[in-house]
């Protein structure tokens, strides 16, 4: 049996439009936006998370070559505590990471002298720091070569000494080539090894 429409016009159930199809289809493209728009707000917030704990929390880092053994070797991978300076000065023993002017290298080194001292190392490889022998055990064997410290260097305001703990194989602050390191030029505290498995573990400073 026909329908009848409000001006008495006949309607057959064939071309009779069903009843609900239009607001189905509109809710399927809602949700289709909808996930869309999901997704690419969490794809923001990822890069967005992972620039910001790259750029001023922490980031990973791998050892190239022997200077810092045998606390570190080639190899090592690290993460970088980046944050650590924005709120406390740099200790004595602390192992850094930083990059000199004027080069795309990073070094990893460990803090020998402080801003201000006078740091010197004599010929028997002892290393004085305003006059005194600094008493520590970090070094892999006797320094063989005191390079530009032979002569006592000045430390300036915002300077500091490194060294590799590879004491023989290690292209430091006893380099022209390297020098005083200035705060500015400092990338981060090393902080934990994460590779190889067997020797994950925070780093050893003080």
């Amino acid at each position: 049996m026909s329908d009848l429409t409000e001006s008495g016009e006949k309607m057959s159930e064939e071309k009779r439009p069903a009843v609900g199809e239009p607001e189905e289809s509109g809710e399927k493209q809602m949700d289709v936006k909808k996930e869309i728009l999901s997704w690419v707000f969490y794809i923001a917030f990822v890069v967005v998370a992972s620039w910001l704990i790259i750029t001023f929390v922490g980031q990973r880092t791998r050892v190239d070559g022997r200077s810092m053994m045998n606390t570190l070797s080639d190899g090592d991978n690290l993460i970088v505590d980046k944050l650590s300076y924005r709120f406390g000065d740099p200790k004595r023993f602390d192992v850094i990471v930083f990059s000199p002017y004027g080069t795309k290298e990073y070094y990893i080194k460990r803090i020998i002298g402080l801003p201000g001292e006078t740091v010197q190392i004599d010929a028997d490889g002892n290393i004085y720091i305003n006059g005194e022998l600094l008493e520590e055990d970090y070094g892999a064997e006797t320094i063989r070569s005191a390079g530009r410290a032979a002569e006592p260097v000045t430390l300036g305001d915002d300077e500091y000494f490194v060294m590799g703990d590879n004491r023989n194989n290690s292209k430091d602050s006893r380099s022209e080539e390297v020098g005083n390191v200035k705060r500015s030029q400092f990338v981060g505290r090393a902080w934990l090894r994460i590779w190889p498995l067997n020797q994950i573990g925070f780093l050893r400073h003080q």
